[in-house]
């Protein structure tokens, strides 16, 4: 069996969703990996919740006025396996490209923010979730578990993926360094909420922690940001007291090297696009002869991470008979060895 890739051209997304409609995200999906299919993209990342759409209106109003939101993103929210996902991995084999998708992925009566990996050939090779979705998401998804840290043997090297603030977890991070993450995408949803109020939520702040997680884990960073468009102001900002909370715009899209380099131009924050750049997976042990945090710069004689990978199942069966259908990451949970005795 070949080894990975090792030079190839990779793509970051920034883009608004269609909000709210789960058929025409997908459509526009699908023209986007067409579209980096012909400037010869490998890896392409898509941003947070990108399908459908990041839920705005839990930071811009009150929870009853957001009810208006609730079903709508339930409905239009991805379910593994159904024609929607399929497309996706269909695309993904077409055009022989890696595809990291965000997501809200619908399992069940519940919602997560999750990150699909799937093959050039069209294979799922992981369907990650958030392991805690920050402040006001709690009020719209749940939460992943400790399987979801994890960093994949691929075609184009060993691959990852966090959303969001998972970027400034540092013990997170730091079991994604630890397994040996040759190239990360960090989903992001767009920078334009509370501009001018919340610094912390900011780009400059945002596109740090994509920047600083290349050179901490010596890795490749694909920065993919959702843009807001001007139908999401309109349906969203629907009072004067809102125009300050949500701006149009806010993408800030960007692809770093192991040393921490900007390795492409960046788009106009309004503008929708690829952001590409060449991966040269050789360059990561330079970057690493100089300092590898999780590897010889490290002194685990002083601290050390504990980390629980285990999947954490709502249920476990002890008797024939019994399906479990929101499972991990959306399946139908595996019979315990009990019940199979």
């Amino acid at each position: 069996m070949s080894g990975p890739m090792v030079k190839y051209r990779a793509a970051a997304v920034q883009a608004a969703p269609v909000f709210l409609d789960l058929e025409r995200t997908v459509e526009k999906a699908l023209g986007l990996i067409e579209q980096a299919a012909k400037q010869d993209v490998r890896l392409i990342a898509f941003p947070e919740t990108w399908i459908p759409g990041y839920p705005w209106w839990i930071w811009l109003g009150a929870p009853a006025w957001g009810m208006r939101f609730v079903q709508r993103y339930f409905e239009n929210s991805l379910v593994r396996g159904d024609r929607n996902w399929n497309a996706l991995a269909d695309a993904a084999r077409r055009h022989q490209m890696h595809v990291v998708m965000g997501y809200s992925e619908r399992a069940g009566g519940s919602l997560y923010m999750g990150q699909a990996i799937f093959g050039a050939d069209g294979a799922l090779v992981a369907a990650r979730r958030k392991l805690k979705p920050t402040h006001a998401e709690r009020t719209v998804f749940g939460e992943g578990d400790g399987s979801h840290l994890a960093v994949h043997d691929t075609g184009i090297g060993r691959l990852g993926a966090l959303c969001c603030w998972e970027h400034i977890q540092p013990l997170s991070k730091y079991a994604m360094y630890a397994a040996d993450e040759q190239v990360h995408v960090a989903s992001w949803p767009s920078f334009s909420l509370y501009r001018g109020m919340a610094y912390a939520l900011g780009p400059e702040v945002n596109t740090a922690a994509s920047q600083i997680y290349a050179v901490e884990g010596g890795c490749y960073v694909l920065a993919a940001c959702a843009t807001v468009s001007s139908e999401m102001i309109e349906m969203l900002v629907d009072t004067p007291d809102k125009e300050m909370l949500l701006k149009a715009g806010g993408g800030f899209a960007m692809i770093f090297g192991p040393d921490g380099r900007a390795l492409a131009s960046p788009l106009p924050e309004t503008e929708e696009g690829l952001v590409t750049a060449d991966i040269d997976l050789g360059m990561i042990a330079l970057a690493k002869a100089a300092a590898d945090p999780a590897g010889h710069y490290s002194r685990p004689d002083v601290t050390r991470l504990l980390l629980n990978a285990r999947p954490a199942a709502r249920v476990e069966a002890f008797g024939p008979g019994f399906e479990v259908v929101q499972g991990h990451a959306g399946e139908p949970a595996t019979p315990s060895a009990e019940a199979a005795d």
